[in-house]
């Protein structure tokens, strides 16, 4: 059985307790608290020190995301109304910094073709430009007390909190550009966060905030049940 097979597998066996938890109270609530941490634990192991880039040209099945939306608008930031964006990089660190667009880009930048893994099922090839978080973390210098990330977007409050490791890793980037051109809002301008190593809904769109933590902070969609963890 594949890995990515094995996971679905589980996450399938454990909406169904969350079914019969519903149903019948919370008598299921510490096995599925139990599951979700012998899950994590398995999938941080797995976590692997980088994912395959896929080379120019290379398009295999599956390669375009599809259409959706998560609401009928797409948010937009307008500096008439909220002035310029500013990327705040802070919590638990030495020198917290706020970036303009300009500053950010002006970062050492790394471009990749990876796959972006939907809890939905699918998957698709695409390629992002921008800025490791583990470069703007060497610059702000976290302190020893941080474990986790917290990423905060302008959409209604929308946010994910990651472990420090998968935060780290060498393919997740602060995106700002998209298929070789700017990020538009709909895929999540001005800036973004993507990783290979995390299903689609822990890269937060419409970055405002990126702030280290001594416990994670939840997130939009673990508090509504998903996997907090939510490994590829």
């Amino acid at each position: 059985m594949k890995r990515r097979d094995f996971l679905a597998l589980g996450g399938a066996s454990m909406a169904g307790l969350l079914a019969g938890c519903d149903a019948r109270g919370e008598w299921a609530r510490p096995l599925l608290e139990l599951a979700e941490r012998q899950n994590e634990r398995l999938e941080r192991a797995l976590l692997r020190p980088r994912v395959r880039d896929h080379p120019a040209g290379h398009r295999p099945a599956g390669d375009r995301l599809p259409a959706y939306y998560v609401s009928d608008s797409v948010p937009v930031w307008d500096p008439a109304v909220r002035g310029a964006w500013r990327l705040e990089v802070s919590g638990l660190v030495r020198t917290p910094v706020r970036l303009d667009l300009e500053s950010l880009m002006r970062l050492p930048a790394v471009t990749q073709r990876v796959n972006h893994y939907c809890v939905e099922g699918w998957t698709a090839v695409t390629e992002w430009t921008g800025v490791r978080v583990a470069e703007l973390a060497r610059r702000v210098e976290p302190l020893p007390g941080a474990r986790y990330v917290d990423f905060e977007s302008f959409d209604s409050g929308y946010h994910e909190s990651w472990d420090l490791e998968s935060a780290l890793h060498p393919q997740t980037l602060i995106a700002y550009g998209y298929e070789g051109r700017r990020l538009d809002p709909r895929r999540g301008a001005p800036a973004r966060l993507h990783s290979p190593v995390k299903l689609g809904y822990k890269s937060v769109k419409y970055l405002t905030r990126v702030v280290f933590l001594p416990e994670r902070s939840g997130g939009y969609w673990s508090d509504r049940g998903y996997e907090w963890y939510a490994g590829t």
